[in-house]
Parts: C-alpha cells; structure tokens; sequence
C-alpha cells in the first residue's frame, strides 16, 4: 500500500512548494513595491490574502468559517490560534481582513523566496537572543501604531508529537494585548493537522474548518492577569477541539 501512497503523498508536498512560489514569482514586483514603506502595509497585505487562497485552493483545501465574533474594521486585535500545520499561515490570512502583522520564529526567514519578504513584513523572533523579546514589543507598538493587528500562535511552535490537541501557551500575546489594551480574538483551526500535518508522506485535500471565538476583552487588564487571560483563552480553544473530537 505504501507503494501506492507514499508518491502521492511526495507529489501532494511537492505540489504545495510549487503553489508557494508561483504566486510569488507573479507577484513579485508588487510584492516588492508594497513593502517599501511601512504604510503600504495594507496592501501588501490584500496581496498575501490573495496568495494564501490560492495556496489553500490549489491544494483542494477549502475553508469553511463559522463566526462567533466579527472584526470592527480599522480596529486592532491580537489574533490567536492553534498551531498544528504550514497551511495555519494561509488560513489566517484568508479568514482575517483586518491587516495584521505576524511574530514568527527567525528561522522561517530562511525559506527562499517566502523568507524574503516574511523577514521584510513579520516580526521576527529569536528565541536564542534574550534582548529579541524587547525588541518585539517595540516592534508590535509602532505596528500597533499604525492601525494594524498582531498575529501570534501562542504555543510556539508545532507540537513534537501530532497526538498532542493543544499544547501550553506562552504569555507573549497577552502580554502584548494587556500592555496594548487591545481585544483578544482566538480562533481555532480543526482540519489542518489532519489534511496537512508536519509529517512528510502525509496530506489531502477536504474542508478546513475555522471557528471564530468571541473576543476577550483586556481593557483594564494588568500584567497580573496574563497568565488568567492566557489559560482563558487557552480553555476556549481546548474545548472547541475536543468536542469535535467527540
């Protein structure tokens, strides 16, 4: 059977690599022009929504939303979700019109052509450099500044082992959303792990489902409550997950 599955698997993976980078490729110039200042952001922004639907389209991945809570236009948020699979890039950008910026680990921005500009747009951190957190918080204030949101998959990272539904949260986000008093808005992602998991020889296409939760308000919060916001928000995704799995 194995004979069989494992080239489907390698051409599905490969398939995936090739959607990334030929929307990229198209776009480049605009792309570039786009980042050139960081007021142009918004438009930057519309081109990679564009490009993560292309990418979950393509890939027969179709997302289908349910909303909890909607988003006020010209709002800021802290934008959190369960991190389980490369495609969680793409369908926050497909759900979430509001421009937001990610804070995402320094490594991706070694991906050729995705880490051009990932490093260009993103906040960047460095787990290894003790001063790249002060660095994210004065970064995320101009973004903030600037009318745009912030994106953050609290765990830090994918969970080693796949059979893990959710993993602890760091307190970064809420840090940032206490200090910033700005609304939590966690989202949960069922279907990723199972049609695109970090294992290689593994995938398919079928319907990515997303639920929007309602926001969780910071105003009047202090640094005292991050950690009651982080297991808060935390418990409202950890239930989601494990009713669909009922």
């Amino acid at each position: 059977m194995k004979i069989v599955t494992y080239p489907l698997f390698l051409v599905y993976r490969v398939w995936f690599y090739i959607l990334i980078a030929v929307p990229i490729l198209v776009l480049f110039p605009f792309l570039l022009l786009s980042t050139l200042k960081q007021s142009w952001y918004p438009t930057f922004f519309k081109l990679a929504r564009i490009w993560a639907g292309f990418i979950l389209y393509g890939m027969g991945l179709i997302p289908s939303i349910k909303r909890e809570a909607t988003y006020q236009k010209n709002k800021s948020y802290m934008f959190v979700a369960n991190h389980t699979s490369m495609t969680d890039i793409m369908l926050m950008l497909y759900v979430t019109k509001n421009p937001f910026v990610f804070v995402g680990k320094k490594e991706l921005s070694k991906i050729p052509l995705f880490g051009f500009f990932y490093k260009r747009t993103c906040i960047l951190v460095d787990r290894k450099n003790p001063r790249s957190r002060r660095e994210v918080f004065e970064s995320a204030q101009k973004r903030l500044n600037q009318g745009l949101s912030i994106c953050i998959f609290p765990e830090g990272g994918v969970p080693d082992q796949e059979s893990v539904v959710l993993d602890s949260f760091k307190d970064g986000a809420f840090r940032l959303a206490i200090e910033h008093q700005i609304d939590i808005a966690p989202m949960v992602f069922f279907d990723n792990k199972k049609h695109f998991s970090y294992t290689f020889f593994s995938g398919s296409p079928g319907k990515l489902r997303v639920k929007t939760l309602a926001l969780i308000a910071t105003k009047g919060k202090t640094l005292d409550n991050k950690r009651e916001l982080n297991q808060l928000t935390r418990a409202a995704i950890l239930q989601e997950l494990e009713q669909s799995l009922a």
